[in-house]
């Protein structure tokens, strides 16, 4: 079919434009082609890595409590072949729960340190909190106040100050255990089950639990 003259123009606008910039918009083209198919690939991949991680997280709860070597191993299974999905930081603080049950505090603690350094910030302080804890029983009280050292998300700051808590009483200073307590008690809901306990611990190192304020009339 034969252009007419605005045609013939507009071809002749085209051809100059590719000319000086055809170059350019292909890759331009293809640089998005190519972040598009990256995307869903990514996409893909990252599903199927949880998958496969799912699969062998319930494998090693399966194990729990009746062969702490074979948990041990799939935690570092998914460690090592799925160390990016939440998978492996719950596979890895399941295994540091069995290797202390089992006496192998050595595992216990090197699972623990492997949340602490690549896990995301609700799953490192609750490792602190446990890692804490195993160093509280083997007396590295210093130790283990610095694990506790550093912010941590506002959820755990209750269980971290009891934790604190729980080192400076056995470290007999009772004062810094008062306190740790007492700041414990102000960032806990009311109605946890853990509440009670840490008034208990509160009233044993001499503080005074403090008493609730009554509602107010509607």
């Amino acid at each position: 079919m034969a252009y007419d003259l605005e045609e013939q123009e507009q071809l002749a606008s085209l051809k100059a434009w590719w000319a000086k910039y055809g170059n350019a918009a292909t890759w331009v083209v293809i640089a998005g082609l190519a972040a598009y198919s990256g995307w869903t690939g990514w996409n893909y991949y990252q599903r199927t890595q949880s998958s496969e991680a799912s699969a062998l997280f319930d494998e090693m709860q399966g194990a729990v409590g009746k062969d702490n070597a074979k948990v041990q191993r799939a935690a570092a299974d998914i460690e090592s072949r799925y160390g990016s999905t939440v998978y492996a930081q719950m596979g890895a603080l399941t295994a540091a729960k069995s290797a202390f049950e089992a006496k192998d505090i050595k595992a216990a603690k090197a699972n623990l340190q492997w949340v602490i350094e690549h896990g995301n910030e609700e799953y490192k302080a609750l490792a602190r909190v446990r890692l804490a804890g195993v160093l509280l029983d083997e007396k590295a009280y210093d130790e283990a106040l610095k694990v506790l050292g550093g912010d941590v998300p506002p959820q755990f700051a209750a269980s971290v100050n009891d934790r604190k808590g729980d080192i400076l009483a056995a470290q007999n200073k009772l004062a810094e255990a008062r306190t740790a307590y007492q700041a414990a008690l102000s960032g806990i809901d009311k109605k946890s089950p853990a509440r009670q306990l840490i008034e208990l611990k509160l009233e044993a190192v001499g503080g005074t639990v403090p008493e609730e304020k009554p509602a107010a009339a509607a």
